[in-house]
């Protein structure tokens, strides 16, 4: 599980990267705008998973 969410966050800092542009030198802040969405993603599926009753819509 843990190599999945690297993954994803690997995936997604790359994403980002490529969308300013490809510069040098800003892989750190790359990495951590992507590790925070894809840990937001995470804390919210798991929190409808345990909750279904919780909306996003809120």
């Amino acid at each position: 599980m843990q190599d999945d969410i690297e993954q994803r966050i690997r995936h997604r800092a790359r994403e980002l990267w490529e969308a300013q542009g490809q510069p040098e030198g800003r892989s750190e802040e790359f990495w951590l705008q992507a590790e925070q969405e894809v840990r937001g993603e995470k804390e919210t599926y798991d929190r409808l998973q345990s909750d279904p009753s919780v909306t996003t819509n809120s």
